[in-house]
């Protein structure tokens, strides 16, 4: 079975949107598991300093799972067989190193969004850069 990754961007929620799409189009036409991310910031650690044992990492989950309900919604409603994970760090390389983890066939971006890629490129860029050595999970999406 192949494993797609889609990282949620709730910044550009039509990005997942599409990718989402994309999972279901795949899903018809082969045995697929789809991978959903959240990855929630790291938090700075002064700012850690002021939340209790297990605090901050009960807000980054319930951060999450906000982040991922809807998506998840949708695969449930178009009958794709899914799976749900948090990571807290940097957004390219957590995409990238859960990509290795699950050993994902494929990340499913969707298309960039209107206003341009930010001052490094794009996060796909990114992951694109870091998997450079792993041919075999392909980076679909701007």
């Amino acid at each position: 079975m192949k494993n797609l990754l889609i990282p949620v961007d709730a910044d550009h929620p039509e990005r997942t949107h599409e990718a989402l799409q994309e999972a279901a189009r795949t899903h018809a036409a082969e045995d697929v598991t789809v991978h959903l991310l959240s990855v929630q910031p790291a938090v700075n650690g002064h700012v850690a300093l002021c939340f209790g044992a297990g605090e901050l990492r009960a807000l980054q989950e319930q951060a999450a799972q906000e982040e991922l309900r809807e998506p998840s919604g949708w695969l449930q409603a178009a009958g794709v067989p899914f799976t749900t994970r948090m990571q807290v760090g940097r957004r390219a390389p957590a995409i990238a190193e859960t990509a290795r983890v699950l050993g994902c066939h494929r990340i499913l971006f969707g298309n960039p969004a209107a206003h341009g890629d930010g001052l490094f490129g794009s996060i796909a860029g990114q992951v694109r850069h870091l998997l450079a050595g792993t041919p075999s999970c392909e980076v679909i999406g701007s």
